[in-house]
């Protein structure tokens, strides 16, 4: 086990009906704030209605941004940060999945410093500062509610790189706190669903395949979640309503990306920043992107740490150890946890998602090549392209 600094300052107020607790949450970092949401689900559900009356009986005053859609992009990062400029916003409380609470996060950072924002992104300058972010959670996936990352989306000469807001002082764009009702997602569409679940098992995986010794207890956790995600996933798709199963995946999608899970180990996340080139260029939901690059991933690099994926085969999917055929037992493991994405209505090929080869080296050249299992080259990158077509 390595060294590590863990650091998770935020508050989680989790349960039925939490939402009501917008106002009192707020208050406590000022009397002003930026209601940051996407598109009309909340106020479709009543979500919205809810949380403005809770914000006026704590005597908080609100300006709106709502708009903010998948893949967030910096044109509304911009518009964010010169309404609490111009309106001296306390607090951002985004009200949304991670794509919402992402893009509050760029605005956070972004509205105490004089230069443009995107200078963190391009490592141009280091945040100093950052106004305090909340979150209601609306789609458990991206884990960036109680998470020190966040992504979004600019286009040099007609490229679309998505990229990390910024690349150091993340603790200052952690949410303050996080307002988890697992009721508030017992609307969500199958495939949304679907694309969550697999995003939080990838964050947990990215933990997982390290090659980092003596980790056991972190083997342990990530195991457990994991499994939960599995079987809760099962259920959810079957009834969507159930308040326990959609209480443990919302849960599970926390503690996945809190890095409570990466204590003391070297994490991978070759196929996050692999599947940025694809949703960043295709706008593809970025948990199908990754349903189709993380299997491709495995089988790329499954040689390199063979131990390690018989370990997930074994222990998370429940296979046969074959001790004459190590190798068998690591692909079988691979090949049930493809077949738990397609179980759950996810893509698993690029040609499911209409994405042609034509670009496959541009994407590899331009993509970010970080790996702790195998270092990623453009060419391995592309060979997994090809492994996910």
């Amino acid at each position: 086990m390595e060294n590590f600094d863990f650091w998770c300052g935020t508050r989680i107020i989790f349960g039925r009906g939490t939402e009501k607790q917008a106002g009192e949450a707020v208050s406590m970092y000022g009397k002003t704030a930026l209601l940051h949401y996407g598109g009309g689900s909340i106020k479709k559900w009543g979500l919205y209605d809810r949380v403005i009356k809770s914000l006026n009986e704590a005597g908080v005053k609100t300006v709106e941004l709502g708009g903010v859609r998948p893949n967030p992009t910096y044109e509304l990062i911009y518009e964010g940060i010169k309404l609490c400029r111009e309106h001296s916003v306390d607090l951002i409380l985004a009200v949304g999945g991670g794509s919402v609470i992402d893009s509050a996060k760029g605005i956070a950072v972004g509205a105490p410093y004089e230069g443009d924002v995107l200078d963190f992104t391009l490592k141009k300058a280091v945040a100093k500062e950052a106004l305090p972010v909340g979150a209601i959670l609306t789609l458990p996936a991206a884990g960036s509610e109680s998470s020190q990352y966040a992504v979004a989306t600019h286009e040099v000469d007609g490229y679309p790189y998505k990229r990390d807001v910024v690349w150091e002082n993340f603790h200052l764009i952690r949410p303050k706190f996080a307002i988890l009702n697992p009721e508030l997602t017992c609307t969500l569409p199958p495939f949304q669903t679907a694309c969550g679940i697999c995003d939080i098992m990838a964050h947990v995986m990215e933990r997982y395949f390290t090659s980092v010794k003596n980790v056991e207890l972190t083997d342990r956790l990530s195991e457990a979640v994991l499994k939960t995600v599995i079987n809760n996933g099962r259920v959810v798709m079957k009834e969507p309503e159930n308040y326990d199963a959609r209480a443990e995946i919302m849960w599970a999608g926390s503690v996945a990306h809190n890095d409570l899970l990466g204590t003391g180990r070297q994490p991978d996340f070759a196929s996050h920043m692999i599947e940025h080139e694809i949703s960043g260029i295709y706008d593809i939901a970025h948990g199908a992107g990754l349903a189709i690059i993380f299997p491709a991933w495995m089988k790329h690099v499954y040689k390199n740490n063979l131990d390690r994926f018989v370990q997930f085969a074994v222990r998370v999917w429940n296979v046969d150890h074959n001790f004459y055929s190590p190798e068998q037992t690591a692909l079988e493991g691979i090949e049930k946890y493809e077949k738990f994405l397609k179980e759950i209505g996810l893509p698993t090929r690029l040609s499911e998602e209409n994405i042609p080869a034509d670009r496959f080296e541009e994407m590899a050249e331009k993509a970010m090549k970080p790996g702790s299992i195998k270092k990623m080259t453009a060419k391995d990158i592309v060979e997994i392209f090809k492994l996910a077509s």
